[in-house]
């Protein structure tokens, strides 16, 4: 039965995909192919994404952009420019260094490698100093 977004089967390959399992060992755990675990684990992934893409619009309903983070950027100098732009609009971010460094990869993974930006980040943040990425 399907809740929310992801179906049964959907939970239970990412379950143990999770787990560290292949393809192919969890096709012969469920008794499928390959191709359709395959199938079935592009899905998840792709209502997975379409739902971070659906909260990110909601959050940022009452945020403003605040600033870009580029591709290139040394992750440990982000910190530093978002709360010079903060300051500029009269707002104080609410994350010390270390959390926001944190809060980025966490909500961005596939956006960094390492210390470096690999692809554009959109920071918005509301007036409560809480902070979007887009």
């Amino acid at each position: 039965m399907k809740q929310g977004l992801l179906t049964d089967r959907q939970k239970e390959v990412l379950r143990y995909r999770k787990k560290g399992l292949t393809q192919q060992q969890i096709a012969e755990i469920i008794h499928t192919s390959k191709a359709n675990v395959c199938t079935i684990e592009k899905a998840a992934l792709e209502n997975i994404s379409r739902a971070r893409e659906t909260l990110e619009f909601l959050y940022t309903l009452d945020a403003v952009h605040l600033c870009t983070l580029e591709s290139g950027l040394d992750l440990l100098k982000a910190p530093e420019y978002i709360y010079a732009e903060a300051e500029k609009q009269g707002l104080k971010v609410k994350y010390d260094t270390i959390s926001l460094i944190n809060r980025l990869r966490d909500a961005n993974p596939e956006r960094f490698r390492g210390r470096q930006v690999r692809e554009d980040v959109e920071i918005y943040i509301n007036k409560d100093g809480d902070l979007y990425f887009g």
